[in-house]
Formats: C-alpha cells, sequence, structure tokens
C-alpha cells in the first residue's frame, strides 16, 4: 500500500495528527485511515464509501445526546 498517494480530509486540523485520509488504488478500491494510525486501512468501494459520506454528512451516523 505504500504506493498510494494519501490525501487529507478539507477538515482536517491544520497541522494535527488527527485527520483522514483517503487514497485510490488503481482497481478503484478506495482507502481510509487515520493519520495518527497510519498502519490501520480500511479499503471500501466507491459506492460504499459515497454512501458512508453521505450518511456522515446528513447526521445519520450521530449518536444521540442523553
Amino acid at each position: 500500500m505504500s504506493q498510494l498517494k494519501w490525501q487529507k480530509s478539507s477538515f482536517s486540523e491544520g497541522h494535527a495528527d488527527t485527520c483522514v485520509e483517503v487514497a485510490a488504488a488503481l482497481s478503484g478500491t478506495r482507502h481510509l485511515r487515520e493519520s495518527d494510525a497510519p498502519a490501520a486501512v480500511m479499503a471500501t468501494g466507491v459506492a460504499a464509501l459515497r454512501d458512508l459520506v453521505r450518511s456522515v454528512k446528513a447526521g445519520d451516523l450521530d449518536v444521540p445526546t442523553p
């Protein structure tokens, strides 16, 4: 996976190491990782990643506050 070109989220906190990074493989697979744990990589397809991003933006995954 060292050949992947990682891109930080536009919502990252400046130079902090607390951000999500994404990379696209030639196969079409998308890879996600946290910058503070770069060895832990999650792979997914384009459609699944798109659905995840839509759900996050819509607040569908938010935990209700008690």
